[in-house]
């Protein structure tokens, strides 16, 4: 049999009622709200519940909310069963990745992943930056884009043919246009709150140093793939996740990398749909799923694949 990479979503896959269907089906993911809203201090159950959009949208609501999800999602199949070869992250999704694979405790990744959308929305604050998919381009096309253009930096390349980049306002006008007499089919405005994997949220390093390196961290096993550093990480990641708040997710390499590697099937994890469509774009060989709700939960129990020992 192949092997299995989990996969764990960030920011823009959040939507109210997330998990909500699984948590009236099973206490399990109710029960991993309570924590959740007992390390935080807020109930976690209804900001995914109810919302609104515009909270559950705000960076520092977003980041503990589809953390919570996605390893409430991975708890029932940790019950199930589950074996999975290695973990992958897009950005705040890493630290779900590191939770499945026991690098970090679940307590000490909500509050930081709390502190982290804490920073990265006062540092979005204070830079008035924002962030672009350009589609429809090769990424070295948008690479040289992006030399030419002051302020504005490739952010996420997530699939051939779709990079976001992230930078100020009028540096996003430029390469806008510039995106567009190159023969890109669109770019499209993001509706975030800053310039994230960006030096514009550099200011976020800081504060977030300090609680990183205080957290009891482990090994990860299974192995840890980091779409920062394009490699397996086991040590130094205190270091990697504060580089990763300023760097690129460079997730269509990190799946290729993957599948090069002999990793041929890929599982998402956690609310909605967006990394396992991207594998599809990304390794169409390659065997892409999620678990995201009851229904896709049956679907993957049904097929049993992934719940035997191997």
């Amino acid at each position: 049999m192949g092997k299995l990479v989990l996969m764990f979503p960030g920011q823009g896959s959040q939507a109210v009622g997330m998990g909500c269907d699984l948590a009236a089906a099973d206490p399990m993911m109710k029960r991993t709200w309570a924590e959740a809203s007992e390390t935080l201090g807020y109930d976690v159950e209804a900001l995914c519940e109810g919302g609104p959009a515009e909270l559950l949208g705000r960076t520092d609501r977003t980041q503990p909310a589809l953390l919570a999800v996605s390893v409430g999602i991975f708890r029932l199949l940790q019950r199930d069963g589950l074996h999975f070869d290695a973990a992958l992250g897009h950005s705040v999704g890493d630290y779900s990745a590191l939770v499945a694979t026991g690098a970090l405790e679940f307590a000490a990744a909500l509050r930081l992943v709390q502190r982290r959308g804490e920073e990265m929305l006062a540092a979005a604050e204070r830079s008035l930056g924002g962030m672009a998919a350009v589609l429809g381009l090769a990424d070295e096309a948008v690479d040289g884009l992006c030399a030419g253009v002051d302020d504005v930096w490739p952010a996420n390349y997530n699939a051939p043919g779709q990079v976001v980049v992230s930078g100020t306002s009028a540096g996003l006008e430029k390469l806008a246009g510039l995106a567009a007499a190159a023969g890109a089919k669109r770019v499209i405005p993001l509706a975030v709150s800053g310039a994230f994997h960006s030096p514009l949220v550099h200011s976020a390093l800081v504060p977030l140093r300090a609680e990183l390196r205080a957290v009891d961290w482990r090994p990860p096993d299974p192995p840890f793939f980091s779409a920062t550093s394009l490699r397996f990480e086991r040590e130094g990641l205190p270091d990697l996740l504060q580089r990763q708040l300023v760097s690129p997710v460079k997730f269509a390499p990190a799946v290729s990398a993957l599948w090069a590697a002999g990793y041929d099937a890929f599982l998402e994890v956690g609310s909605g749909s967006v990394l396992s469509g991207l594998v599809r774009r990304i390794a169409p060989q390659a065997t892409a799923s999620r678990v995201s709700d009851v229904d896709t939960l049956a679907a993957l129990r049904g097929a049993g694949t992934y719940l035997e020992a191997r």
